[in-house]
């Protein structure tokens, strides 16, 4: 599960992007670790919609296993430079895995999420919530009580029933799964991805 950095929801929205755009951020992500790692990975930076502030997660695998993922809510920089920050981060700053090795460099597989906005989801309760998800496109962002986490839409993928994905971000957050309270705040977005063969 991706660890975010602690900002408000509005990111750009990734429609605009080109259907290709993973074969320009990919490159950008994996230049970005080779860097840290004293190797040289070229990565094309010139196209204009890279300029375009835009929020981003970085999701590193290693024979399917997770192997690092950092990410931002909000856009606040240029997408190129998102994407750079956080691949640097996933590699060797997430705090559930020590730093990449150089001999991981070649193994390991590269996803990059650009989110859409967030849009602030209204429910009458936690029922209402539930069934307001959409399993598989929805990425949620979950806030109480000075809280706060979230899950991409990737997510699912393991969690696949609402109820075991809302009760998952609750632990992210550091609440019981169970928890309910009227100060609940639920968000939700979705991502254009792309990943490495």
């Amino acid at each position: 599960m991706c660890t975010e950095a602690i900002r408000a929801a509005a990111p750009a929205d990734a429609a605009l992007l080109p259907e290709d755009a993973g074969s320009l951020l990919l490159p950008l992500a994996r230049a970005a670790i080779a860097r840290q790692l004293n190797l040289s990975f070229a990565a094309q930076e010139d196209a204009p919609w890279l300029r375009v502030t835009g929020a981003s997660f970085v999701t590193l695998k290693n024979r399917g296993e997770l192997r690092g993922c950092i990410g931002t809510l909000e856009a606040l920089r240029p997408l190129s430079e998102d994407v750079r920050f956080n691949a640097h981060a996933a590699a060797f700053r997430d705090p559930r895995f020590a730093p990449l090795r150089h001999d991981e460099f070649d193994a390991v597989r590269i996803e990059v999420s650009v989110l859409s906005r967030s849009e602030l989801m209204r429910f009458r309760d936690e029922a209402d919530a539930l069934a307001q998800l959409r399993p598989g496109s929805d990425g949620v962002i979950f806030e109480s009580d000075g809280r706060r986490s979230t899950f991409l839409p990737q997510v699912w993928e393991h969690l696949p029933e609402p109820h075991l994905f809302l009760g998952q971000l609750k632990l992210k957050a550091g609440l019981p799964h169970d928890f309910w309270s009227p100060r609940v705040t639920l968000a939700r977005y979705t991502v254009s991805k792309w990943h490495e063969a």
